[in-house]
């Protein structure tokens, strides 16, 4: 057989390979497919969103949006993760942020060969495009990722929108429940500070960066008119009356009129490809609960 030849079988054999590889709307099918294991729920709602959660073998417990993510191999809490658990999946890639951890446990997957993706997390309608961006970029899927970026465009004009329909701006006291001895409040900077502006709210709490422990004067000094929980955190505290018993709290002009709202963590924190979604609805809560206030002056 001549060079030539030889060289024109291979180009075919390699194109046959590729096609194969391909589902018929150009995403991997499963014989070729990469087993990805992805850490943080934002990351994991990325790929779902670009109708790649088959690629998954496992996943973080903060992954819990869709419900399929939930019925995945767990391999611990993104700061707290298993590196044996996330080997034992035979991952040929893993996805997540800089929040995942400890270090130990992703320096021995690095160690093991497992390729590490970082995603991008910033708290922003940009950072939100570029983590899209990242996690299409390392899937191969770069305009399944330019469409879900449009999708979100979409959802969020429509929700500017509706924020800019407002007459008002509450003050919004977000909390960060982990039960009833772990009360943080959200300073500026953190995902709950962002959410609160993009739907048209004020921070109550804004002279410090990042999240402090909550005490009654600095809950009684803020004055909001809404108190703002991630949906899991006001379960973890027993619902509203027994967030409402925090020191300092009941005190307060939402306190004392019970305008507690809750939003799926997710939506409050994760800013991902549901975050022009979760502005509305936040949006829609949190002027509710301030008209609702303002009627019974």
């Amino acid at each position: 057989m001549s060079r030539l030849v030889f060289k024109l079988n291979l180009v075919a054999l390699l194109g046959l390979v590729a096609f194969a590889a391909c589902a018929p709307d150009g995403s991997p099918s499963a014989r070729f497919a990469p087993r990805v294991v992805s850490i943080g729920g934002s990351v994991t709602e990325t790929v779902y969103a670009l109708r790649a959660g088959e690629l998954l073998v496992g996943v973080d417990s903060s992954s819990l949006y869709p419900e399929e993510a939930r019925r995945l191999p767990q391999v611990g809490y993104m700061r707290q993760l298993s590196a044996e658990g996330v080997l034992s999946l035979r991952p040929t890639m893993v996805l997540l942020t800089s929040d995942a951890g400890p270090p130990a446990a992703i320096e021995q997957i690095r160690s093991a060969g497992v390729p590490l993706v970082l995603i991008p997390s910033e708290h922003s309608v940009e950072g939100v495009k570029a983590k899209i961006r990242a996690v299409a970029r390392a899937l191969a899927l770069e305009e399944r990722g330019e469409e879900t970026i449009r999708s979100f465009e979409r959802d969020l004009a429509e929700a500017q929108r509706i924020v800019a329909e407002q007459r008002t701006r509450p003050r919004v006291l977000a909390l960060i429940a982990r039960g009833p001895n772990a009360m943080n409040v959200a300073g500026a900077g953190t995902a709950p500070d962002e959410m609160i502006r993009l739907a048209g709210g004020i921070n109550a709490v804004s002279d410090f960066e990042g999240y402090k422990p909550l005490s009654p004067e600095s809950a009684i000094a803020a004055a909001p008119d809404v108190i703002l929980v991630p949906s899991r955190g006001l379960q973890s505290m027993g619902g509203v009356e027994a967030l409402l018993r925090v020191p300092g709290l009941a005190m307060t002009p939402a306190g004392r009129a019970k305008r507690v709202v809750a939003l799926d963590d997710l939506l409050l924190l994760g800013f991902g490809p549901r975050t022009g979604a979760a502005v509305r609805e936040l949006c829609e809560k949190i002027h509710r609960a301030n008209s609702d206030a303002a009627e019974n002056r």
